[in-house]
């Protein structure tokens, strides 16, 4: 699942999101720590435009920590694009689910903050349905990014696998051509030795 969430972006699911960077990552006492930048289209309305400014790439800082003890992984999440007006703090956890250890549970919250422009409690509304509109795509490329990292597994082994018998099929080959090669030469060593004790026979044994 972890490697489910740093790959989750960009996908077919939600376009918005462009891409991310990671700006720091670390271990600290058996637990990871991952700091990333992210890229997204937030495609605001023109009136709200109008009223925080205008942006064509909205940025977003993202921690996480992976515990490997517990098994779990915990996202936040806050904007930098429009952050004098706009507050936008999300966090995702990741745990096993203790009653079947093949399921994962998933807690997604987000609480928006608006302030310092007209009409706030309407962008904050505006804004809430956005992000829970993307939290139902966010799962959806959750699935969709692990059922593409079994493919690749899936192939990798299958690969594995071929280059294994391609290697004991090459060995084979050159052990039957070592195999081969040295009965030549045993042949031609009897065949040499032969001649050599039939010559010696002829020439230097006394006649009687």
């Amino acid at each position: 699942v972890a490697q489910a969430a740093w790959r989750k972006y960009p996908n077919p699911m939600n376009p918005a999101v462009i891409g991310t960077d990671v700006v720091d990552r670390k271990v600290v006492e058996g637990v990871l720590h991952t700091h990333r930048l992210v890229s997204s289209k937030w495609g605001l309305p023109r009136w709200v435009q109008a009223l925080i400014g205008p942006a064509n790439i909205c940025y977003a800082s993202e921690h996480s920590i992976v515990d490997p003890n517990t098994r779990s992984m915990t996202l936040k999440t806050r904007n930098l694009t429009f952050g004098k007006y706009v507050a936008v703090d999300e966090m995702v956890h990741y745990q096993p689910d203790p009653e079947d250890s093949e399921k994962t549970l998933l807690r997604q919250e987000a609480v928006v903050t608006v302030q310092g422009v007209p009409l706030n409690n309407y962008m904050e509304d505006l804004l809430t349905t956005t992000i829970m509109s993307n939290a139902g795509k966010g799962r959806q490329a959750i699935e969709w990014v692990i059922d593409k990292i079994n493919i690749e597994v899936k192939e990798l082994k299958n690969n594995a696998v071929k280059s294994t018998d391609e290697i004991l099929t090459q060995t084979k080959r050159s052990i039957g051509g070592i195999t081969t090669s040295a009965r030549k030469s045993m042949d031609g060593i009897s065949l040499a030795a032969k001649k050599s004790l039939s010559d010696l026979s002829s020439k230097d044994m006394p006649k009687i």
